[in-house]
């Protein structure tokens, strides 16, 4: 039987489970615990390249600004075709916003090779997944790397509450869940366009509910939803939506009164009598430091750390610690540090292409993507940054990235990764560094072995021992 990959000292622990990778020049922590908890202080909140994307709400202002001049042209001219010119807008701006895209994942990944807090770091993708928006249309690809940005790097050491209200406000989310479109069937907005066809669109109290919050069959209803539903009505982007004002910022959200469903709210038994854009808030208040909500999370954070069926009593000290803290994040997180289940010898995980990505490159020294296109490496293995097609995130367990055609990608891309350092490391000498005490002896031997210092990389790089955290 081939010996199963272990990692034999906390300090492996800390460096490749809990943080992103260990590097070449990384010193094991004498400390492990202490290591994790200290880069609560180096964490950067908005590194260089993040703060240096181009603005996602002014693009998309400026592209319906553009189409609504052409439909204007259109109806005062009846003798010129407009359609070529609304699709050669649509095509520069669906180009445009991959462009930005591609700039998010690439800022995302420098942000990843570069920090001093890989935990924390780690925990940014974490809630980035379970926050989750799709980039499946441009204007929702325009605000992908703003989304985690602005969303949920400002939040991951604060509270659950304020980072839950920040990610259903964010234009992403609100455009990627459709909420823009919502109006309450009875707001005045209802009123003064009988005949339109727009109305109540539950998305966003749906995915509230069941992914981001409570949890699924936890016991809300599908009245709950509607009623969450009329809640929400009149969030919005500012700018954006019908009715917009033309002046206003498409980065922020808004909340239009007209369109609102008047009237007290009743969800999962109580009573919410609070106007206006206070009444979708008070709700999303109380699901955030619901016992559910707390239990969903542990859960989570229970699978993406101590294995793919994570151990009941973690989970409950876990939900605990939520519960105790009102969603004090370093609280939480320093609960699940002090887990015996996170700290076990054997891997509990397997990579995900992106994780491997980022270790793969730490490992190798990279401290920036540089000319390597991120985006292109994450769609090759499969894993495409910020578009996972479901509002449920990416899945977080083996079966989801361990067949054999995910594999065969792994190794054809390892060779890729290790072309450049072939003729500058050897992977004898790196091995036992970024896997420090979790070396295997059958996995040194292979890489001995290998044919030249580009298949030595390589190897090691989808080798058991790397392929686990």
């Amino acid at each position: 039987m081939p010996v199963q990959p272990a990692f034999r000292s906390p300090a492996a622990i800390a460096l490749n489970r809990f943080g992103l990778g260990a590097r070449a020049r990384d010193l094991p922590p004498a400390d492990p615990s202490r290591w994790l908890v200290d880069q609560f202080e180096r964490f950067e909140v908005r590194p260089a390249g993040f703060a240096a994307l181009d603005d996602a709400g002014k693009a998309v202002q400026r592209y319906q600004s553009e189409q609504q001049a052409i439909r204007r042209a259109a109806r005062q001219d009846t003798g010129v075709d407009r359609k070529p010119d609304l699709k050669a807008g649509r095509q520069d701006f669906r180009q445009d916003m991959q462009a930005l895209y591609r700039a998010g994942v690439q800022a995302r990944a420098d942000s990843a090779l570069a920090t001093e807090a890989p935990f924390v770091e780690r925990m940014v993708h974490f809630w980035s997944n379970h926050f989750c928006i799709s980039a499946d249309n441009p204007q929702t690809t325009a605000y992908a790397a703003a989304f985690e940005r602005d969303a949920i790097r400002p939040h991951v050491l604060g509270r659950f509450a304020d980072m839950a209200l920040a990610a259903e406000r964010h234009p992403a989310m609100l455009i990627y869940l459709n909420q823009i479109q919502s109006i309450g069937p009875q707001s005045a907005a209802a009123a003064r366009n009988p005949d339109r066809k727009r109305g109540l669109n539950e998305n966003l109290a749906r995915e509230i509910m069941e992914l981001h919050t409570l949890g699924v069959r936890s016991g809300y209803t599908q009245g709950d939803v509607t009623e969450f539903a009329r809640a929400l009505t009149g969030w919005t982007v500012d700018g954006l939506g019908a009715g917009r004002d033309a002046d206003g910022d498409a980065n922020q959200f808004a909340f239009k009164p007209a369109r609102h469903e008047p009237g007290t709210r009743t969800i999962l038994g109580k009573a919410y009598p609070q106007e206006g854009e206070a009444q979708a808030r008070a709700a999303l208040t109380d699901f955030a430091q619901a016992p559910a909500t707390a239990t969903h999370v542990a859960t989570k954070l229970a699978r993406h750390f101590a294995g793919d069926a994570p151990p009941p009593a973690m989970i409950a000290r876990l939900a605990a610690s939520f519960t105790r803290s009102k969603g004090d994040l370093p609280t939480l997180y320093r609960a699940l540090i002090a887990s015996p289940e996170a700290w076990v010898a054997r891997p509990t995980k397997f990579k995900t292409p992106w994780e491997w990505s980022i270790s793969s490159l730490r490992g190798l020294g990279r401290r920036q993507a540089g000319q390597m296109q991120m985006a292109a490496l994450q769609i090759q293995l499969g894993q495409r940054v910020w578009k996972p097609g479901t509002p449920a995130g990416w899945d977080d367990v083996a079966a989801s990235w361990a067949g054999s055609d995910a594999l065969l990608r792994r190794v054809e891309i390892a060779q890729r990764l290790a072309a450049p350092f072939g003729d500058t490391i050897d992977a004898r000498t790196l091995a036992p560094r970024i896997m420090p005490a979790s070396l295997g002896a059958a996995t040194a031997e292979q890489i001995a072995r290998a044919e030249s210092p580009t298949s030595a990389l390589a190897l090691m790089l989808v080798s058991p021992d790397f392929l686990r955290r």
